[in-house]
């Protein structure tokens, strides 16, 4: 059993588990995020991991490139790419497990309820030595093996707070850059998924439930290069470049390409939307999954970079995708 599976079974966090092993195979650091990302390169080849209750990010690379920062901190390698909010990294481990003669290590990162937020596991070409000095220097005074969990309150706005149509429509059709977004959301006090309803169909449109499936076999088929978004509130992980191997397994359709996994569970899903967004550079279109709890669960847009317009293919991709109707909200 998977441990995020088992400690939800028996009312525990992950990192309540983890903490369990302290002495015992586990240790301890200090979950100093600009130190650590300013760490990882001299480790060499690993795998990351970002993950949410329904989808799994591993990406196979080197930590390359930190930018780091207070609030908002970034790894802008070719392979391993990072949105980190390190205020919200509360916990990490030095994590040691035998599988027969192997010892496979990794650092891993939880946030204040002790829900993993990051986690970075060795590969047989790692540097194990620069792993050991790593760890030295994170290394807690406290090693006990109890950590003290809280709940964390997701911020919700009431429907009688929001901002109107009107005013979204208007400060939607003025943005110039995608990072907007987030602070027009919060200054017109409207909720994510509940935007995409009061928008209107010219910026937002809901898709049918197999508009994941059909766009990753599609872009697969068609060698089109994609960005895959995968997060917690703690950290978001990026995958840009063609995807190949699409496999469904169960409830999971998957990505099991060379230096790139992808696992999302399809039956968590409850909407799928097609989100158009204006930038200097036109609009960009990207797709996005919701769960029960119009939590975001993924997202993915055509692979640019900064400056550029966005890809013809992808945009016509996304466009030909079927619709579904959905009730505008007041």
């Amino acid at each position: 059993m998977r441990e995020r599976d088992f400690v939800a079974q028996i009312g525990i966090s992950e990192a309540d588990l983890v903490a369990a092993k302290v002495g015992a195979g586990a240790r301890r650091i200090e979950p100093r995020v600009n130190e650590i990302l300013g760490g990882l390169g001299a480790l060499g080849e690993v795998m990351a991991l970002t993950r949410n209750a329904s989808a799994v990010h591993e990406k196979v690379g080197v930590y390359d490139k930190p930018v780091p920062g207070n609030h908002v901190s970034m790894m802008l390698g070719a392979d391993i790419d990072l949105r980190i909010f390190p205020k919200l990294w509360t916990y990490g481990f030095a994590v040691e497990k035998s599988d027969g003669e192997e010892v496979r290590r990794s650092l891993q990162f939880f946030d204040a309820a002790g829900d993993a937020v990051h986690k970075v596991h060795l590969r047989p070409a790692s540097n194990v030595e620069a792993y050991e000095a790593l760890v030295t220097s994170l290394l807690s005074d406290d090693q006990s093996r109890v950590v003290e969990t809280t709940p964390i309150e997701r911020q919700m706005f009431a429907q009688e707070e929001a901002g109107s149509a009107e005013e979204l429509r208007q400060r939607w059709g003025a943005m110039t850059d995608v990072h907007q977004f987030f602070g027009m959301l919060r200054e017109l006090k409207i909720n994510r998924r509940q935007a995409l309803e009061m928008v209107g169909d010219d910026y937002a449109w809901a898709l049918g439930s197999e508009a994941l499936s059909d766009m990753l076999q599609q872009s697969s088929a068609r060698q089109a290069p994609i960005m895959c978004f995968i997060g917690n509130h703690g950290c978001i992980q990026i995958h840009s470049g063609p995807v190949e191997s699409i496999k469904v397994m169960g409830p999971w359709i998957n990505i099991l390409d060379a230096g790139f996994h992808m696992h999302l569970r399809l039956d968590h899903i409850r909407q799928v939307w097609a989100v158009r967004k204006p930038t200097k550079d036109g609009h960009v279109t990207s797709l996005e999954a919701y769960d029960e709890n119009d939590e975001l669960i993924i997202q993915f847009f055509g692979q640019r970079k900064e400056g550029e317009g966005e890809r013809s293919d992808w945009r016509e991709l996304v466009e030909a995708l079927p619709r579904v109707a959905h009730t505008v909200a007041a």
